[in-house]
């Protein structure tokens, strides 16, 4: 699904040159749960900027789906970040005054789906994410950290993207919630087939995925090809 080529990201500010990332190379297949982790200021949000189509490498090459995303026209890549990709937060960035289904149903409404449709697709996320009809109507700022996570999880799906992009998805939460969400992420992964590509700077997170890329200073460190992955209890 995903191949990266040297890839490199340098931002100016005057004078001043500062290179986030210095050569990254990679590959993603279809159906991978993988986790990029580093430490603050390794470059793996840039990555993931780039990943998601909200950035431009400076250098290198990024195929999505055997597609070279720098050849994309803007109409091109909005619709990828629209139909191909999900979005998930550390921030959540939910309505707090709106109702949990309107928040996943907004979306579908710039998208143009009938009103009829869009209500269906939107309950159908929430399940997928694991929250409980009861609360479809409860206001998001009624719900706590993990359930908040899970409808931000939901509105991510409910596009049905072939890739999700979660950037630090706990890190607002406890370790219990934590493993309530990343518990999701498995599901979504081994059930329903979605790639997932999560980033962390936290080891007993990255662990819940299948693999793992090591990110420090701009370039990749290294890479563990297969780790056995904590399962959700």
């Amino acid at each position: 699904m995903i191949e990266i080529k040297d890839i490199t990201k340098t931002y100016k500010t005057g004078d001043v040159e500062f290179q986030a990332l210095r050569g990254v190379s990679f590959i993603i297949k279809d159906g991978e749960f993988v986790a990029i982790m580093g430490p603050s200021g390794s470059g793996k949000s840039t990555l993931m900027h780039i990943l998601g189509a909200l950035d431009n490498p400076t250098d290198g090459t990024y195929f999505l789906d055997g597609k070279d995303v720098s050849k994309l026209t803007d109409d091109e890549l909005a619709d990828i970040r629209k139909d191909k990709i999900g979005f998930v937060f550390q921030s959540f960035n939910l309505l707090p005054r709106t109702t949990v289904l309107r928040n996943v149903i907004l979306p579908l409404i710039y998208d143009g789906i009938n009103p009829n449709e869009r209500e269906e697709r939107a309950k159908k996320a929430l399940v997928l994410a694991g929250l409980d009809e009861g609360h479809f109507l409860n206001l998001s700022n009624q719900l706590s950290g993990g359930q908040i996570q899970r409808v931000a999880i939901a509105r991510a799906l409910v596009n049905n993207p072939s890739l999700i992009l979660a950037d630090e998805p706990t890190g607002n939460l406890d370790s219990k919630t934590s493993e309530i969400v990343l518990g999701t992420f498995q599901k979504l992964n081994k059930e329903l087939g979605r790639t997932i590509i999560l980033i962390t700077h936290e080891q007993d997170i990255a662990e819940h995925a299948d693999r793992i890329l090591f990110i420090k200073d701009g370039l990749l460190e290294h890479r563990e090809p297969h780790i056995k992955r904590i399962a959700k209890n």
